[in-house]
């Protein structure tokens, strides 16, 4: 069975209690008693190594001491995020670097967005790299990977989302009933939104900047979209 690694305390940890995907094997060049008893709970083994060896699985990534050897990482369908009442969905459009999607998954988990929709080609995936960056909330978070983004879209119409495209002039985002069930597209930092994707939205929503600079980091325009149309449901 294919393999992957991924590496640092608490993505292990996250690996081990969602129970998502399996973990094979927890390798520990510390002795860390979180992962320890995470792992005994999940009746997954602990083999203790050296830290370098620990550096090789991690491949230069920041490590904590702790890897593990697990399944690929288990994408969803669309249909299965759809299927959640009201949902709430956020489509990245050509995310290429896996600390944005990383950052963008954790802060889709921390507010209870339905799902993360990505395209498979010209973007980044869920590696391990971006599961470190979302301090595990990777293995809580729905991720469809899907063929065309655009085809995406027009099914989440078809669901009866209203879908709105991040881009900087669109409507204040205080000025949008973000309380239903929506979609919020949000592209890569050099290219934006395309304008394919675009045209298939229902309208467009921006974030008003009132510094120097014309746009947030795309994890950061994240989180606020996000926690404002949570905010909208109500709490939780």
């Amino acid at each position: 069975m294919k393999q992957e690694t991924v590496y640092g305390i608490r993505p292990v940890v996250e690996a081990l209690r969602s129970g998502r995907r399996k973990v094979f094997e927890v390798i520990d060049a510390v002795g860390d008693e979180e992962v320890a008893n995470a792992a005994g709970a999940s009746g997954v083994s602990v083999k203790r190594a050296s830290r370098q060896r620990v550096e090789e699985l991690a491949r230069g990534g920041v490590h904590q001491g702790v890897a593990a050897r697990v399944e690929p990482y288990p994408y969803s369908g669309l249909e299965e995020i759809l299927s959640i009442p009201d949902p709430l969905v956020l489509v990245l459009d050509g995310v290429t670097d896996p600390r944005n999607l990383g950052a963008v998954l954790r802060a889709a988990d921390g507010a209870g967005a339905s799902g993360v929709v990505i395209p498979r080609d010209r973007a980044v995936g869920v590696t391990a790299a971006a599961v470190k960056a979302s301090a595990g909330a990777s293995e809580h978070v729905l991720v469809a990977r899907v063929t065309n983004l655009r085809r995406a879209v027009d099914t989440m119409k078809e669901a009866g989302l209203w879908i709105y495209a991040a881009e900087a002039g669109g409507t204040p985002y205080t000025e949008l009933d973000l309380a239903g069930a929506v979609a919020l597209v949000l592209g890569s930092e050099g290219r934006g939104v395309r304008r394919l994707v675009r045209e298939g939205c229902d309208g467009t929503v921006s974030i008003p900047m009132l510094g120097g600079v014309e746009s947030l980091n795309v994890s950061v325009a994240s989180a606020v979209l996000l926690y404002e149309a949570r905010r909208r449901r109500g709490w939780p």
